[in-house]
């Protein structure tokens, strides 16, 4: 009986040294100089559309195709500001909007969801702006990810759109005037794989 059991156990750990290890999580660094997050927010009640972007934004998403999970975590800083006229960027800087120098950045964390054929469609999560956190998903419009062109890491790019209301952050200006409160936020967002795949 224990021969028959010392060779059973054994052929378990034959079949385990045989089965495919669990697929690891991947963590993925942002390339800023594909990252832009940009808004749409209204002018005098449906006058016109000013559109903006920041240029400096830091971050990592860590992704894990088989367990269909993953995260996001995002840095902005708010300073970068850019609607391509220096006059509404410092306005956009000031303590009537942004605040940036008290509230120098936003942040924003969440959970990737909604997986189809190994690719999230959804981002569940949380963003901090001027000192206030409140809810905010993303629909991830595209996701892909290649090989690197020049140093072979895998590369991931991802297209994502949110609305949020500006005044449930304390940016309230504008009111007076009949100002939509509603902002759309666009994300365009590359991010490369920071160790290359182990090789088979």
């Amino acid at each position: 009986m224990i021969h028959r059991t010392t060779r059973s156990a054994a052929a378990l750990l034959a079949l385990a040294a045989f089965a495919p290890a669990p697929a690891a999580e991947t963590a993925y660094a942002f390339d800023p100089a594909h990252t832009f997050p940009s808004f749409e927010a209204d002018h005098l009640g449906g006058l016109s559309v000013w559109r903006g972007k920041f240029n400096d934004t830091h971050g990592s998403v860590h992704l894990d195709r088989d367990a269909r999970s993953g995260r996001i975590e995002a840095v902005v800083e708010i300073a970068s500001i850019d609607f391509g006229l220096e006059a509404m960027n410092a306005q956009a800087r000031g303590p009537s909007l942004f605040d940036a120098a008290r509230w120098p950045q936003a942040r924003y964390s969440g959970r990737l969801t909604g997986f189809v054929d190994g690719r999230p469609t959804r981002a569940d999560g949380e963003l901090t702006l001027r000192g206030v956190t409140r809810p905010l998903s993303l629909e991830i419009r595209s996701f892909k990810c290649m090989p690197h062109p020049v140093h072979g890491r895998e590369l991931c790019g991802a297209d994502a759109l949110a609305s949020f209301e500006r005044d449930e952050f304390g940016m309230d200006a504008g009111t007076d005037y009949g100002f939509d409160m509603t902002v759309t936020l666009r994300i365009q967002v590359e991010a490369v794989a920071i160790e290359a795949p182990a090789a088979p």
